[in-house]
């Protein structure tokens, strides 16, 4: 089976990891790289040898699949036109600004039977990994996700920007509707919520409590997880996951064994995978508008006050 040929339109810091992990996965061979920064499209295309562009266009019927990273507001633009020349694409999170724009390119994937998948990448964490099969009927969820000022995806707030990861993986785990959304949010440094607090209440009776910030001193990327009998700790950051299970009167703590994998490299991995094989990707678009539906009813609660 011939290598699927890619490309990646926008190589700021995760497009440019997008591409240089592509260059060396097997099932596929990078054909080229775009940006509008044309210095930056130069440096990459030397460093990888590759063809680079300014114009997304000029990768017609050079690529088989593409890796959108551009700026979130031009995620529409730049992966409708790749699914309207029939090339599969996968769109950096957050998957659109808005539900119209998510559901037009699902339409227009469905339509051409293109995989479209969206970059939630803690899906592919090897702590997460380790741990979903323990997970069964969790009653409360705690998620923190702290980071220092980025400098980069301001084109959002912390909603749409970090929140979003933790989003996805809880509505993957609770296997029931929201009921009741209760938000706060701050901006500090930009026009945006730059930390955000939410608590999700679902119908099955689970509740979700969710931190980000983007104006932390520290790194923190936790999730802990309360069933009955069980508790379940991880910590995305630094691949680390633990299990406290009650025995009689005690507690007892089982450290995970996990194989620590990039997650990125997975992704991506996958993503070649479905395209080679026209299987479901983890992360549809479907599956992506669940969690920017969530996202955003957040994010405009926040606004609202």
């Amino acid at each position: 089976m011939p290598n699927i040929r890619v490309g990646v339109v926008g190589v700021g810091h995760l497009g440019s990891l997008h591409a240089k992990i592509y260059s060396q996965l097997k099932g596929c061979s990078l054909e080229a790289v775009c940006d509008t920064d044309k210095a930056r499209v130069n440096e990459l295309s030397r460093e990888l040898n590759v063809p680079g562009y300014t114009d997304y266009r000029e990768l017609f019927g050079k690529v088989d699949a593409i890796s959108v990273a551009v700026p979130t507001n031009l995620h529409y633009e730049v992966a409708s036109a790749f699914l309207n020349k029939n090339i599969h694409t996968l769109v950096e999170k957050p998957f659109t600004p808005d539900l119209r724009e998510a559901d037009a390119l699902i339409e227009l994937a469905a339509k051409n039977k293109l995989i479209l998948q969206v970059g939630h990448i803690e899906r592919f964490n090897s702590a997460f990994s380790a741990t979903k099969r323990i997970i069964k009927d969790p009653k409360f969820i705690e998620c923190h996700r702290l980071s220092p000022f980025p400098n980069r995806s301001l084109d959002v707030g912390a909603v749409l920007d970090i929140m979003i990861h933790d989003i996805d993986i809880i509505l993957g785990l609770v296997n029931s509707k929201v009921k009741k959304i209760e938000s706060v949010g701050v901006n500090v440094l930009t026009q945006f919520e730059d930390i955000a607090n939410s608590r999700i209440s679902f119908e099955n009776g689970c509740v979700a409590n969710l931190t980000a910030s983007r104006v932390s001193d520290e790194i923190m990327r936790k999730i802990r997880i309360f069933q009955e009998g069980t508790y379940i700790s991880l910590d995305y950051k630094e691949a680390k996951a633990c299990v406290y299970k009650k025995s009689g009167f005690m507690i007892t703590k089982q450290d995970l064994p996990i194989e620590k994998e990039q997650p990125l490299q997975k992704e991506l991995g996958s993503f070649i995978d479905s395209v080679t094989h026209h299987k479901e990707p983890l992360v549809s678009g479907p599956v992506a508008r669940q969690a920017l539906k969530v996202a955003l009813d957040i994010q405009n609660q926040i606004w609202r006050k």
